[in-house]
């Protein structure tokens, strides 16, 4: 993809580019710009998946609930029968994905999310900062001295990582391990798959099951004070408490949110800084621009490019024509970059007045319920980096393919980076 002298990508032909191409998934900008200016509701060719672009319709389907549905298995909409085999793979030897909580309507949306809320508090995000912090700290304590780290594999992941491990109440050491789990876990939704690498995704996602359904017998018998202490044994009046079923589909939301979007915030956050050593020297000389530096960050850069939603019923967007039981893909890295909504988008302005607008988290009543935390461990992340270490520099050239392989996510694979102490 090229950029005009501002920043703003310039026009790719739709015809010649496939979302489903690696090349174009890496660097999605110029096909987003097209399609928001010759088809904004466009429907992808391979799949018949209706991919929609805009902000103003990405933020109003996900508003309503009535017509655009969450209940959706993504990965058989993507997969077809073979999503159905990978269901039947799962419950042979553990349990298959039932819907809850991001996959689920109202009425049973609304206990699912008052059941968690109640775990996933404002105040116990507070009291996880001293202890972000003290673990940022920790991990450049390793490598400060070195004056060179993967910074995905150094500090990236194991942040997000080691905090959501102990929260839960899962072994925190094994961050690795997690991360494992959740990019299979996402996979089956972000890959058309064979037969082989399916049964391999398989494997990996019964292994999780297995520790976890471990884990949760523990913790009804002898409760931590954890989140899966919370969530095994929480309950709302006259309502069950969550089945075997529905904690497994729980964990998985919250490990796959976890270990893999936090990270590739945190690694774009600071390689945009490196890109971008205008704006760089002005956070370093504004530190108060933080907060609209983690929200710039997360609009330019969504982790989360994609989410599928199911149509109810015959309605119309733009007078493109979806009938009931269509997939379509609301594309918030795209949604993000809408010229009409941030001006000149590719352009990184951690001074932007409306960054904060983005829809990174998604919106409506199944925004993301983890944002806070997460945007708590952005912050830390970068303001820990900036005071310990300085002269931020690529140490060696990205790998190539720089991102891994994925439909809805853009995780980068390493960022190996060199610097200077500032200590």
């Amino acid at each position: 993809m090229t950029s005009d002298k501002d920043g703003c990508p310039m026009t790719k032909k739709i015809s010649d580019t496939s979302l489903l191409d690696a090349e174009t998934l890496a660097n999605p900008w110029g096909f987003y710009e097209a399609l928001q200016r010759e088809e904004p509701i466009y429907k992808m060719p391979e799949t018949g998946i209706y991919v929609v672009t805009k902000y103003d319709d990405v933020a109003h389907i996900l508003r309503d609930t009535e017509t655009f549905s969450n209940v959706i298995l993504a990965m058989e909409a993507l997969q077809g029968d073979n999503g159905r085999r990978y269901q039947e793979m799962l419950k042979e030897k553990g349990w298959e994905h039932v819907h809850v909580l991001h996959r689920t309507d109202p009425p049973k949306h609304a206990t699912h999310r008052k059941l968690v809320d109640r775990v996933f508090t404002a105040a116990r995000v507070r009291d996880l900062v001293p202890a972000v912090e003290a673990l940022a700290h920790e991990l450049i304590d390793k490598f400060e001295h070195l004056g060179e780290c993967d910074l995905i594999k150094d500090f990236a992941l194991p942040l997000p990582g080691m905090i959501l491990g102990e929260q839960l109440g899962l072994d925190k050491t094994q961050f690795a391990r997690f991360q494992k789990w959740a990019l299979a876990m996402l996979a089956t939704s972000n890959e058309i798959m064979s037969d082989e690498r399916l049964r391999e995704i398989a494997e990996i996602e019964l292994d999780a099951q297995h520790y976890l359904s471990e884990v949760f017998e523990s913790r009804r018998k002898n409760p931590t004070g954890d989140l899966i202490s919370d969530l095994v044994h929480v309950t709302l009046e006259g309502e069950e408490p969550f089945t075997e079923h529905e904690l497994q589909n729980l964990l998985n939301q919250l490990i796959t949110g976890g270990y893999e979007t936090t990270t590739s915030a945190i690694a774009h956050g600071l390689w945009l800084l490196i890109q971008n050593p205008v704006q760089y020297q002005k956070l370093r000389d504004k530190p108060e621009l933080l907060k609209r530096f983690v929200d710039e960050t997360l609009r330019i850069e969504s982790p989360v490019q994609g989410i599928m939603r199911t149509v109810t019923k015959d309605t119309s967007i733009r007078g493109v024509d979806l009938k009931k039981d269509d997939t379509i893909l609301l594309r918030f890295g795209a949604a993000n970059q809408d010229g009409e909504r941030f001006e000149c988008p590719r352009s990184f302005d951690i001074e932007r007045k409306n960054s904060a607008t983005h829809l990174a988290f998604g919106g409506g009543i199944h925004v993301c319920l983890g944002q806070q935390l997460a945007k708590q461990e952005i912050l830390i992340g970068i303001k820990v980096l900036m005071e310990r270490l300085e002269n931020f520099k690529l140490n060696a050239d990205l790998p190539e393919p720089s991102y891994v392989y994925s439909l809805n996510f853009r995780p980068l694979k390493a960022l190996p980076i060199q610097f200077r102490s500032r200590g």
